[in-house]
């Protein structure tokens, strides 16, 4: 029977640290009823009691969307559905500048301004090592 006492007596010291700790260290916004230091200092008075009252009363639960937002769905976001439309109107700019360029690379016969032939992709212009262009 001393046994139990002693095990229980532990407990309730264990808890009421643990239920201080927690007191002193949780957000600001989330103490309620109660100062912080009101808080502490029923649980150090009466420690069961108070322990129990500051987790079921005094602690706040976490807000689980932070700002005002009541949705945290995708397709309820504003600011979500607007970079939507943004992508899909830059990917619409960058396939049709795409298919520009393909069109430019197909017109045969075009030379440039330089009235020579356009340098295929392996080709640099350079001879093969000195650096300096073919005359």
């Amino acid at each position: 029977m001393v046994r139990l006492w002693i095990v229980l007596g532990v407990a309730l010291v264990v808890f009421t640290i643990y239920a201080i700790v927690d007191a002193a260290l949780v957000e600001r916004d989330r103490v309620r009823g109660l100062p912080r230091w009101a808080w502490i200092l029923v649980i150090l008075f009466v420690p069961l009691i108070g322990g129990v009252l500051w987790f079921v009363i005094g602690r706040g639960r976490r807000q689980k969307y932070r700002s005002g937002r009541g949705s945290g769905a995708p397709d309820d976001d504003p600011d979500f559905l607007r970079r939507l439309s943004s992508d899909r109107a830059t990917e619409e700019r960058i396939r049709r500048l795409e298919q520009e360029l393909a069109e430019l690379d197909e017109e045969p016969g075009d030379h440039g301004e330089t009235g020579r032939p356009r340098r295929s992709d392996g080709d640099n212009g350079s001879d093969a090592g000195t650096g300096r262009p073919n005359a």
